[in-house]
């Protein structure tokens, strides 16, 4: 569909620079006219059985699986990561697709013992309506399903909005949803240019159609959606920012720790809201631990997504580079010492070196801020009620990581730890299975397991009397 002045924006590939394609550039005008054909669509989906939703559920997870290759080549096209990482993405995205079609003939209500003998008591689940679902560029393809998937399933028409950078995922997504039976007017893609995204969102954020809004992305953008969202009380999920920390302890593995560190820091080049952005290690294994992570940190192979072993793309755009700078000459201006990188890749564009930091504080920006980048402080530490205070210091919770053998401190620890997922002796925590969310400013509400769909629902009491 094209937008209604007929305008469009260019998508870039990160690592070339070269465009790849133009999309409609939409405006808040396109945005309610969507938000109409999902309105006019929103009462027969809510109707349609769970077997009916959760057949078509099947037939895009489907598709997605059989078309895996063009998506994650489409996905390193506009977004850099590597092809085996998106290849991953595209897995990971689709599993959402097929729990939510087996969790929507789950959608259970309850029966509560009655206080009267001539009353009964009931509680069914309903959809709540027209979502709203504005997603982010760094996992163009999961960031949606894992929202569509469950508000579909639980009867919800949706209007997604990508994220400037990527839309052509997100519309192959689209159409793949078109091919898989979707009725017109279910699944809605609104995309836009940089210039129209803030009128866009503040009328996804304000139209009374619209019964929920989920968002993933800053938590800057998160406050303001949802103070827009309060104007008409809409049911609102937000996952926000991030500032992980990943704790070393002395009884740990340290072998397994570096892999663990390996894994959540440099996956998607650090531009993943749960990677891991501040490390602190105890004092007996800290020299052991930064030996053996700069030795495989110098190993990594930076490049083009599409080249073989490669496992460093190039971060999103010029204003991630600059973040990422300012973060190392903040930490080198407060006495951090630069084990290997420190600057932009050789490769120029947006290529950064990964980086590791040793001698760093709790008051560098690394520690007070998501990089959003392939650079690892390390913070020496000396007992648990001090790093427990240090991990916590800080306005987010997302997700935290620790190594330990202790399993009294595993259990301290675990429980501690002021974020909404915790990785114990494991640096990968992200599954269909088990919920995804934050605490404090780093957002509200679940997505992905039983726990997801619940984000769509109404819980309706209903009293019979006069039996």
């Amino acid at each position: 569909v094209a937008a209604r002045s007929g305008g469009a924006f260019p998508v870039h590939n990160p690592s070339t620079g070269a465009a790849l394609a133009s999309v409609p550039d939409m405006d808040a005008q396109d945005a309610l006219s969507a938000i109409r054909e999902a309105s006019r669509a929103q009462k027969s989906w809510s109707t349609t059985t769970s077997k009916v939703r959760s057949g078509l559920l099947q037939k895009w997870h489907g598709l997605i699986k059989s078309n895996e290759e063009d998506l994650a080549r489409i996905m390193t096209a506009e977004q850099g990561k590597p092809l085996s990482e998106s290849r991953g993405e595209v897995a990971y995205g689709a599993s959402f697709v097929e729990w939510f079609a087996e969790e929507s003939k789950r959608i259970y209500g309850d029966v509560i013992p009655t206080i009267s003998p001539s009353k009964r008591l009931l509680v069914i689940k309903q959809p709540v309506g027209v979502s709203a679902l504005i997603t982010p560029w760094n996992f163009p393809l999961a960031m949606i399903t894992r929202k569509a998937a469950a508000a579909l399933a639980a009867g919800c028409t949706t209007v997604v909005k990508p994220a400037e950078d990527t839309p052509l995922t997100a519309l192959a997504l689209a159409k793949l949803a078109e091919k898989a039976g979707f009725p017109a007017g279910v699944f809605n893609t609104i995309t836009c240019s940089r210039d129209n995204v803030a009128a866009v969102g503040e009328m996804l954020a304000t139209n009374e159609s619209v019964a929920k809004l989920s968002f993933t992305g800053s938590t800057g953008v998160g406050k303001a959606l949802m103070k827009l969202s309060g104007e008409s009380i809409k049911k609102v999920s937000l996952e926000l920012g991030g500032l992980a920390p990943f704790i070393v302890f002395d009884s740990c593995d340290v072998d397994a720790a570096v892999k663990g560190a390996m894994m959540s820091k440099f996956r998607n080049s650090g531009q993943t809201c749960i990677c891991a952005n501040r490390f602190y290690v105890q004092a007996g294994v800290y020299d052991d631990f930064c030996a053996k992570l700069k030795e495989e940190i110098l190993q990594l192979k930076v490049g083009d997504g599409f080249e073989e072993g490669v496992q460093q793309g190039p971060l999103i755009n010029r204003r991630a580079v600059e973040k990422v700078q300012s973060h190392v000459e903040d930490a080198i201006s407060k006495g951090a010492k630069v084990e290997c990188g420190g600057s932009p890749h050789e490769l120029g564009g947006t290529f950064f070196q990964p980086t590791l930091l040793t001698r760093c504080s709790q008051d560098t920006l690394a520690a007070r801020e998501e990089t959003f980048g392939p650079i690892a402080p390390i913070i020496k530490f000396d007992t648990e009620d001090e790093v427990i205070a240090l991990a916590n210091d800080t306005p987010y919770g997302l997700a935290g990581y620790f190594y330990s053998r202790d399993i009294g401190q595993i259990w301290r620890l675990a429980e501690a730890l002021e974020c909404g997922m915790v990785g114990v002796n494991d640096g990968m925590v992200s599954t269909e299975v088990a919920p995804f969310g934050g605490i404090k400013q780093s957002g509200t509400g679940r997505e992905g397991s039983k726990y997801g769909i619940d984000e769509y629902l109404h819980v309706k009491y209903i009293c019979m009397g006069n039996i």
